[in-house]
């Protein structure tokens, strides 16, 4: 449960401060935009900062995980950044909210989030800098080479990415391996990276940051454990289900099975249907959708 909510406070934190700017987010916020209380802020963040910083570093260790599963480190030095950059390119396009809190420049005037930055520009910077080893001009080039290049791209990301609308972030993949091999490899080769193949989708395992979105309602324990008893118990009764979610209360079990089936997340194929019959709950095709979200966060 906590997990969860931790969850909805770092996917509202990212969002409200890429509206707003990381300055201007408060606590009040931050709870709105989640759908959990002040209290259960508190309990887990010291202040937005501490909140803030945490979902800077959730990003970036999504990001660096799913860059990681598609890099080979024994490729030669071009076909490595190419894999790289097309995995970064990728999760650009399917993780948005994410991709612009790693972007924004103004986010190094919160207190650490300027040394996160510095660490991921840092780890890119080296592996471009082992270009400088491939060719006779190479080693006359000064290492800052590498972080202006950097930077370079990271600006022309940053710049299209802030677009209402823009083109997928895929598409600069061909026009970005130019722009870096070209002080390195030359313009023959930089000409080379421009007409390459498309890059081939890289699937990004999408963030359940907020598996409730939506749904307008504030996610509670006994709501979570009450959704997981009726899916694991397909074509349950109240006393059932009661007895799975630990609810001892059958008015605040009736309250709890009543709350899920007016938000579509449960259906009830028994007492609903049938006059005088049995209750027999279910998930809706909805309510499978939030419960395995959920049961992947927890995991």
């Amino acid at each position: 449960m906590e997990d969860i909510q931790r969850a909805r406070l770092l996917a509202a934190v990212a969002e409200v401060a890429v509206e707003q700017g990381a300055g201007n987010v408060t606590v009040a916020q931050i709870v709105t935009r989640a759908g959990v209380s002040r209290r259960t802020f508190y309990d887990l963040f010291n202040d937005c900062n501490d909140c803030l910083l945490a979902a800077i570093a959730e990003a970036n260790e999504r990001l660096t995980r799913h860059v990681l599963d598609h890099y080979d480190p024994q490729s030669p030095w071009a076909r490595r950044l190419r894999s790289g950059l097309a995995a970064v390119l990728s999760f650009l396009d399917a993780e948005p909210g994410a991709s612009l809190l790693l972007l924004a420049g103004s986010l190094g005037a919160l207190a650490g989030a300027q040394e996160q930055r510095e660490l991921i520009l840092a780890r890119i910077a080296a592996v471009v800098d082992e270009g400088r080893a491939l060719t006779k001009a190479g080693p006359g080039l000064p290492p800052l080479t590498a972080e202006g290049v950097v930077g370079g791209a990271l600006s022309v990301l940053h710049t299209r990415l802030s677009r209402p609308r823009h083109e997928p972030a895929v598409e600069l993949l061909g026009p970005l391996m130019s722009m870096i091999v070209l002080p390195y490899l030359g313009a023959a080769a930089a000409r080379r990276e421009l007409k390459g193949s498309p890059p081939r989708a890289e699937p990004v395992r999408r963030h359940a940051s907020n598996p409730l979105g939506g749904l307008g309602m504030r996610l509670t324990y006994r709501t979570v454990r009450v959704l997981a008893a009726v899916a694991a118990n397909p074509g349950a009764s109240n006393v059932v289900v009661a007895r799975a979610a630990e609810v001892l209360d059958q008015g605040q079990m009736s309250k709890l099975l009543a709350r899920l089936h007016n938000l579509g997340l449960i259906e009830n194929a028994g007492g609903g249907a049938v006059r005088g019959a049995a209750n027999a709950w279910a998930l809706t095709v909805r309510g499978r959708e939030v419960q395995a979200a959920l049961a992947s966060r927890s995991a």
